[in-house]
């Protein structure tokens, strides 16, 4: 294979007519040019450079690989130039996995943010409403995350459980709510006690379980019952339908609450108050990118407003 340093060399010597002149140039004796010349002339097989005068000029093969050297020598500075602009964030491609109710609470500003403090960065964002636990090797978005195939995930997790080779950068703790039929008799109160839905028929909006379901379940427990789910939905939206027609009660976190069904009441539930944790995942071995940490910043600060 052609060495590309001989090859930058050879330009130099044709660009400077002489080897004396390439020398000079490069700050190197006119016998190490002539040595890297005559290194690449063997490896290229033909003569490339021929007496010209007092000086050289190139033969057919020297002058195409002067010419390639050139594209070479411009190829290289301009990844020199897309390399500087990756690692100060200006360009680049940010993979983002998010559930649903975070998607215009959290991910919405944070990324027009991103964008406009890094209008060259590609921002790749998907939905994954997938729930798995910390250490789970099989799906979802931490799977992605420690695999590479995403750069950062938005998850509900426990509190405190380790998730191998993932770094968690806690959001927010987002309170649930208990949502009632509108007529119903608990609508009148501003705070409930947990307890006071035992006997209640209930609409889930957490399937399959997760650490979203799991959040309510033993809320439950500590309140001395087990809810009797009679309806199963996997959105918030359907699940509010579902309570407005009378079907059962539930508990919501804040963020699924963003748009309420005309027909349901919300109050505030203590006794004890149930909470899901929010944190933003990226990989434990991930370089310190400006862009990617641009977005852990703007988030932070959408889960704060």
């Amino acid at each position: 294979m052609l060495d590309v340093r001989r090859m930058q060399v050879l330009r130099a010597v044709v660009t400077s007519g002489s080897v004396t002149a390439a020398a000079l140039n490069l700050g190197y004796t006119p016998s190490a040019v002539s040595q890297q010349v005559a290194a690449l002339e063997k490896q290229a097989g033909t003569a490339l450079l021929e007496r010209f005068g007092r000086g050289v000029r190139p033969t057919a093969a020297g002058l195409l690989l002067t010419e390639h050297a050139a594209v070479i020598s411009r190829n290289v500075a301009e990844a020199e130039t897309a390399l500087a602009d990756l690692r100060a964030g200006r360009t680049g491609q940010l993979s983002i996995r998010y559930f649903a109710t975070a998607g215009a609470t959290l991910v919405a500003p944070a990324v027009a943010r991103l964008r406009a403090e890094h209008p060259g960065v590609r921002i790749d964002l998907r939905l994954d409403d997938t729930e798995e636990s910390p250490a789970s090797a099989d799906g979802g978005p931490l799977t992605e995350v420690r695999q590479g195939r995403a750069d950062l995930a938005i998850v509900v997790l426990p509190r405190d459980l380790p998730s191998p080779g993932v770094r968690l950068v806690h959001l927010l703790d987002d309170t649930y709510r208990a949502v009632l039929p509108k007529g119903h008799r608990l609508a009148a109160k501003k705070t409930l006690d947990l307890s006071e839905l035992a006997d209640e028929p209930w609409v889930g909006n957490e399937w399959p379980a997760g650490p979203c379901l799991e959040s309510v379940v033993d809320a439950c427990a500590a309140a001395g019952f087990s809810p009797d789910f009679v309806v199963e939905s996997k959105d918030h939206t359907t699940a509010q339908g579902f309570i407005a027609a009378g079907l059962g009660v539930g508990l919501m976190p804040t963020l699924g609450l963003g748009h309420r069904h005309p027909g349901v009441a919300v109050r505030k539930v203590r006794g004890p108050e149930p909470v899901r944790s929010i944190y933003a995942a990226v990989r434990e071995t991930s370089p310190a990118a400006p862009a990617l940490s641009a977005l852990i910043g703007a988030l932070r600060d959408a889960a704060a407003a």
